[in-house]
């Protein structure tokens, strides 16, 4: 059962459906066939909303197919790796990775990293939506929230115990890559202390700039870098064991955490429909947890912003980033953080659809990755927030702006925030899934505070 849509929206209602068509891979959904060949963790995520509107049961798929490849530990890895995908046409593909057999999982099936943790939420949309579908469809969805239930809430308990390398009840990242926002500047000031040997790129040779500009894309000093953190969390086991001591990577990110508190609120209402109300308030007390030790451990009351913390030195970064705005999606934010985050969203360093940087700063790059252009995904996470705190004007303002950028450019992976030409990866799945619930659903989140 489709939705009504406009006639402009129409074309890119049934462009979106093709990409999603194109880029289904048998019990999978890839990002771009092009440029990244296996599953990963946070796309999933992000396309199985999407997907939820035209074939719920490919959204619940892509989801299981995901978290069969759970560790024991609940760790989900930012990559299940295809096994029909050779070696050579992605790096760091499994063999650089080696990652051993677990539970069912063969060996070299994953990485050992994570990303942000919007399964849950992702879940509970996909389940939202299904009662469009008939009464099947709720039934599957029933099914699959139960089958999905623990793994998810062991995925947050790795995350808020395993990962707490800080103590102050939030999660650390040990590379950029489990951001999610690669290179951005708000790792800049950690990454500066692991040394860039660029002789591993001799030995580790980069695929994306076979298929991609090399001015879009990470320097080569930045990956070397990733290259190294890489390599030295595998040869210490994937251990999370005295990580400030042993690894020169451990930061706390305010979109990863605030990720992590909208989990813990999609848990809950989760645990409700599975008639769980003691795990439902369990949820909601760990999302203002959550939200407390952000607000009190990553805001920088001189600036007024939510800034990453490198854990082993204790010092905020001085870049201002789209990570910093998403805890808005937080409701239990405070009215005044959740203010001076809508003022700098509405300042000349920032606007609408949001960059991934201050457009003001030296470091902004109009196409360099996470340096500068504009992604639908995290301004989805923001709209969101602007609904959760009462903002649907502006809320619809960017839904209909990020509309617009596809329907004129096309579903790519990234947008140049000054011209919204489109860059990297075509035909990305994440940018056709979100356009599909920015056509579909203008509705509020379903949670508040204190639901």
């Amino acid at each position: 059962m489709h939705p009504v849509v406009t006639d402009l929206s129409a074309e890119l209602w049934q462009s979106a459906v093709r990409v999603l068509d194109i880029n289904w891979s048998g019990d999978h959904m890839v990002p771009s066939r092009r440029l990244y060949p296996h599953q990963w963790s946070w796309d999933t995520a992000f396309i199985a909303v999407g997907l939820a509107y035209v074939n719920p049961t490919r959204a619940w798929r892509d989801l299981h197919s995901l978290f069969e490849a759970q560790w024991p530990d609940g760790r989900v890895p930012h990559i299940a790796f295809d096994p029909a995908t050779g070696e050579e046409d992605y790096f760091p593909g499994p063999a650089f990775w080696n990652v051993p057999a677990y539970g069912r999982r063969r060996p070299l099936g994953s990485t050992g990293i994570v990303q942000p943790p919007v399964h849950a939420l992702a879940a509970w949309e996909v389940y939202r939506h299904a009662a469009a579908h008939g009464a099947a469809s709720v039934q599957e969805a029933l099914n699959e929230l139960a089958w999905l239930y623990p793994r998810l809430v062991a995925q947050q308990d790795y995350l808020s115990e395993r990962r707490n390398a800080g103590g102050a009840g939030l999660a650390a990242i040990v590379h950029p890559w489990e951001s999610g926002l690669d290179n951005s500047p708000s790792w800049d000031a950690a990454l500066a202390n692991v040394p860039a040997d660029l002789s591993l790129l001799t030995r580790y040779h980069r695929r994306d700039l076979v298929v991609t500009n090399a001015a879009h894309r990470p320097t080569d000093e930045d990956y070397a870098r990733y290259v190294r953190l890489a390599v030295s969390y595998r040869d210490g086991g994937y251990s999370d064991t005295d990580l400030p001591q042993r690894h020169d990577f451990v930061v706390e990110c305010p979109g990863f955490n605030g990720v992590l508190g909208v989990a813990e609120l999609a848990l809950a209402q989760i645990a409700g429909v599975l008639g769980l109300p003691l795990d439902a308030r369990r949820h909601r007390q760990r999302a203002r947890e959550i939200t407390a030790a952000i607000s009190r451990t990553l805001w920088d009351p001189a600036t007024r912003t939510f800034r990453s913390r490198d854990v082993r030195t204790g010092e905020l970064s001085a870049a201002r980033c789209v990570n910093g705005l998403l805890p808005l999606m937080l409701p239990d934010l405070s009215a005044d953080r959740a203010a001076a985050i809508m003022d700098e969203l509405r300042s000349e360093r920032f606007g609408l659809p949001a960059p991934s940087t201050d457009r003001t700063a030296a470091y902004f790059d109009t196409h360099r990755y996470w340096r500068g252009p504009v992604w639908i995904n995290v301004n989805w996470l923001l709209r969101r927030g602007m609904q959760v705190h009462g903002h649907h004007g502006e809320a619809e303002e960017l839904r209909r702006a990020l509309l617009r950028l596809v329907h004129d450019n096309g579903p790519y992976e990234y947008f140049d925030p000054e011209t919204g030409k489109g860059l990297g990866a075509p035909t990305f799945s994440w940018s056709a899934a979100l356009c599909l619930d920015l056509l579909a659903d203008r509705s509020a989140p379903a949670y508040a505070r204190d639901a």
